[in-house]
């Protein structure tokens, strides 16, 4: 549908006596002039668009580097090896610990510590391990494990041991399910243990 077509002619006619006083050759000059410069501005309008939907990307004709590039100070993996030293780490068996996990309502608020609760980082509250404790938490159908951090006290409903944080219930694939029962095993630093403890 052209621009005839949307308005009738007799009204650009009669708007172009008035306004313009023109006669009838040059109305039919002024209208073809008219229709060819809607055209273009329908064509450009329609460019503008597409460039501002796509974008575009001025491609810069940078000068090839044609010598090697020299870089220093490059560690290698291979030539950086970290060993431990395993006496320093102790793990003591707990045994197994029934755990739930709690988040959404608690993320934000002061734990038992004080510290602010975040229910995405590797924490947990118990009823009477010191805060800062570590414990190697292990899901024996999985065989995930993680290690979190005492910092808050609970649970308080009975016949379960520990409250996990969202992240590590996640971990170890048990958000779901809601309750399981873990191997725990406390790490015990040689000369960090004290100064985790709040």
């Amino acid at each position: 549908m052209g621009f005839k077509d949307r308005v009738p002619l007799n009204q650009i006619k009669s708007w172009m006596v008035l306004c313009l006083g023109l006669n009838l050759n040059q109305q039919s000059d002024m209208f073809n002039y008219l229709e060819v410069l809607l055209r273009s501005l329908a064509k450009i309008l329609f460019v503008l668009v597409l460039v501002a939907l796509v974008g575009f990307t001025l491609v810069v004709n940078e000068d090839k580097i044609t010598e090697p590039v020299v870089i220093e100070n490059v560690v290698s993996v291979e030539e950086e090896t970290v060993t431990a030293d395993r006496s320093l780490v102790e793990f003591v068996d707990k045994g197994s610990m029934k755990a739930s996990w709690y988040g959404p309502g608690f993320h934000g608020r002061k734990t038992a510590n004080g510290e602010i609760y975040d229910q995405m980082s590797f924490t947990a509250a118990h009823k009477s391990l010191k805060f800062g404790t570590l414990l190697k938490i292990t899901n024996q159908k999985n065989n995930k494990s993680v290690v979190i951090r005492i910092n808050d006290r609970g649970p308080y409903i009975h016949g379960r041991d520990l409250d996990l944080s969202k992240a590590a219930a996640l971990e170890l694939g048990m958000v779901r399910k809601g309750v399981a029962r873990f191997k725990v095993e406390e790490i015990k630093i040689a000369g960090l243990d004290n100064q985790l403890m709040n």
